[in-house]
């Protein structure tokens, strides 16, 4: 059994519980919080709820942890100060810092011999295999990716992260015209305003300068300033009515030539629809903790991608099965 403890609560965290309950070589050992721990209850039975400052405490019980803060705050700084003491995974998916935030974890882990898998959800992590099997196959060829409409967690809590937000929903809209022509094989040269616009509903705290907000909101760098991005302020009613929901996907497209006189237009299209992508991430994570423990017993260290995993690692049935039934 692998023993998993989870760090917070919310909402990436109650679906890692769940998905942990549907793996019968898993465990929940325990979650930790920031929170008081008599104030959290959680759903599987005699688990316990500990303080986060009392973590080390249970390098001895737990085998992985997976770290369910934000991208925005959260996990650049939780993640190397946990992969001291565990081996850990997160899903930190701001694209353009992914490289400074791998070196961080990486020379965390590698001074304590742990390992650690950063960036593994859907995208960053099954959009991001699909891309580069797409682009090994496909050699002259273009990938897109384009996300939604959903709500994106690591945006909503960015745009929360804002002096005077008290909520916030924020929806990823694909440009439909832009994925008609890709799919059309027109190969066209897209901006990043250009695929996709993003939604922003906004509860603001009584008083709040609401034109201070949106322009921070519009203004943060990685997060909205290269798209086009609208803030409609919202009662707190309102967003529990009409976006308790948390659903996403998207389609990752590689349009691409094959033949002597490039004479086959390929396409090569992976799309998911979630219903849950709190849940569906959380699922993800899950699944890795068997990659991640299996390379650590062949003896690797130091900070991983989905890019470093076998797909065999995230399977817990056997080779012979897995070709038997799968390949």
């Amino acid at each position: 059994m692998i023993r998993i403890g989870i760090v917070g609560y919310g909402n990436l965290a109650r679906g890692a519980e769940c998905a942990i309950a549907q793996n019968p070589d898993m465990c929940l050992a325990a979650v930790f919080t920031r929170r008081d721990p008599a104030a959290v209850t959680i759903r599987t039975p005699d688990v316990p709820v500990v303080k986060l400052g009392d973590i080390a405490q249970w390098k001895d019980r737990i085998d992985i942890l997976l770290i369910c803060g934000g991208s925005a705050t959260d996990l650049p700084e939780m993640t190397p100060a946990l992969a001291r003491d565990f081996h850990v995974i997160d899903s930190f998916d701001n694209h353009s810092n992914i490289p400074d935030h791998y070196a961080a974890v990486d020379a965390a882990a590698r001074e304590t011999g742990h390992i650690a898998l950063i960036s593994a959800g859907w995208d960053p992590g099954l959009f991001s295999i699909n891309r580069l099997y797409a682009e090994a196959v496909l050699p002259e060829g273009k990938n897109y990716t384009f996300w939604g409409k959903g709500v994106s967690q690591g945006h909503s809590d960015a745009v929360r992260r804002i002096p005077g937000v008290v909520d916030c929903r924020q929806y990823t809209i694909p440009v439909e015209q832009a994925m008609e022509a890709v799919r059309a094989g027109k190969d066209p040269e897209l901006t990043t305003r250009q695929k996709h616009t993003r939604l922003c509903y906004v509860v603001a705290a009584e008083g709040a300068d609401r034109a201070a907000i949106e322009d921070a909101i519009k203004t943060m760098p990685s997060y909205f300033a290269d798209y086009d991005t609208t803030v409609e302020f919202i009662t707190a009613e309102e967003l529990q009515r009409d976006h308790s929901g948390l659903p996403h996907g998207g389609s990752v497209i590689r349009s691409g030539v094959t033949g002597w006189d490039r004479e086959c237009r390929q396409t090569i299209e992976y799309k998911l629809t979630l219903e849950s992508n709190p849940q569906f991430t959380a699922s993800v994570l899950v699944a890795a903790t068997r990659a991640v423990m299996k390379m650590y017993q062949r003896g690797e260290r130091g900070c991983k991608t989905v890019f470093d995993i076998a797909p065999a690692d995230l399977s817990r049935f056997s080779r012979e099965e897995i070709i038997a039934h799968l390949l």
